[in-house]
């Protein structure tokens, strides 16, 4: 059972607080029961499907929808009730929601001049902004004028402009191409670590999560999964649907049989023996396994790896710089694998028999 707490319960770092929070949408439920505390200057990425809620979550806090139930804080004040004008958020949204008849400068200015900012001040913050987003000298352009990326950058011009404590960005680069979107991802947190502005941030893109993010938190029907660092959610994901929205995993069912030689033993359900690390002894017996395919590599000899096996390739994939790889092992598991094309690498054809393996380690029990 979660406490009551008041604002000032959580400490002066937490900058945006959810405290179980829920949304119904008639029969549907959106969002159930979400907890979040938001660390001052964090950038935290809400990832997941369509359908998870992030994007509901997101419309909460700036205002737009109503919580069913459940508590909002921004900067230690408690804003269900207030509407978004007065909330004093940034918001960026995937269309821009630029205004196509005014200029640059005048789309930046928007949000100035709505508070009544005295004109000098409005021209200081908004050529300050203009260079900031490296886009100087266009201010006399419109919309129409700009390409995507240029038009994005003005829209988070727009949203930084008057200084929010809190910055949301909902799928901010889902219209652009993928060597753009790249781009702007490296761009955006380029200016999130030099303004410290804090992010709270909309994405189904894992890799956009990956790269961009503090944290993450991982949705799916309107829930948290987990929620930790890029690299704790990859390395240690807590259940199946992490490890397998977040990368690729291959998954085995498998029982564990005990320890020998200070390692797990497993049994799959295939009949395909597994080691696993020792520390995992003590879980329960039936359990899914999940390897990561670019942790399976090709060995010489199957001495060389604690886990390593006889296969057959099954199918064999170009993707430009990686090669993947789908080898039958054993005649029992199917098992995907990934390594990179560099002058290194051997290839292999549909149909060669091959010797794979993996390290204890490598095995996650999810």
């Amino acid at each position: 059972m979660r406490l009551e707490m008041r604002p000032g319960d959580y400490g002066p770092e937490f900058i945006v607080i959810l405290e179980s929070l829920t949304k119904r949408f008639g029969d549907v439920l959106a969002v159930d029961n979400i907890s979040l505390e938001v660390t001052r200057g964090e950038f935290i990425t809400l990832l997941g499907p369509s359908g998870s809620g992030k994007t509901t979550i997101m419309m909460m806090i700036a205002g737009f929808q109503m919580p069913t139930s459940g508590k909002i804080f921004i900067e230690e004040e408690m804003v269900i009730f207030k509407p978004p004008f007065k909330r004093n958020v940034g918001m960026v949204f995937q269309n821009y929601a630029l205004f196509p008849h005014m200029t640059v400068y005048d789309n930046i200015a928007f949000p100035l001049r709505m508070r009544k900012v005295e004109e000098n001040i409005v021209s200081e913050q908004v050529e300050g902004a203009l260079a900031l987003i490296k886009l100087s000298g266009l201010g006399k352009r419109y919309p129409k004028q700009l390409s995507g990326g240029q038009q994005q950058r003005v829209a988070l011009a727009r949203a930084l402009v008057y200084n929010p404590p809190v910055l949301l960005m909902d799928e901010p680069l889902g219209a652009l191409d993928k060597k753009l979107r790249e781009h702007m991802q490296l761009e955006i947190k380029s200016l999130h670590k030099s303004v410290g502005i804090t992010v709270i941030y909309v994405t189904h893109d894992q890799i956009e999560a990956l790269t961009m993010s503090d944290r993450i938190a991982v949705m799916n029907l309107g829930r948290i999964e987990q929620i930790g660092s890029p690299e704790e959610l990859y390395e240690r994901p807590r259940n199946k649907f992490v490890a397998d929205f977040i990368g690729e995993s291959n998954f085995v069912s498998a029982e564990i049989l005990g320890e020998k030689e200070g390692k797990l033993e497993l049994m799959t359900s295939k009949g395909m023996r597994i080691f696993g690390p020792k520390q995992l002894i003590g879980t329960p017996k039936e359990v899914n396994i999940a390897i990561r395919p670019e942790r399976v590599i090709f060995v010489r000899s199957l001495q060389e790896k604690v886990n390593a096996y006889e296969g057959v390739v099954e199918e064999a994939i170009y993707i430009g710089d990686t090669l993947k790889y789908k080898v039958m092992v054993e005649n029992k598991e199917l098992v995907t694998m990934t390594q990179k094309n560099d002058l290194e690498s051997k290839r292999y054809q549909k149909g060669d028999r091959v010797l794979i393996g993996w390290q204890d380690q490598d095995i996650n029990l999810v």
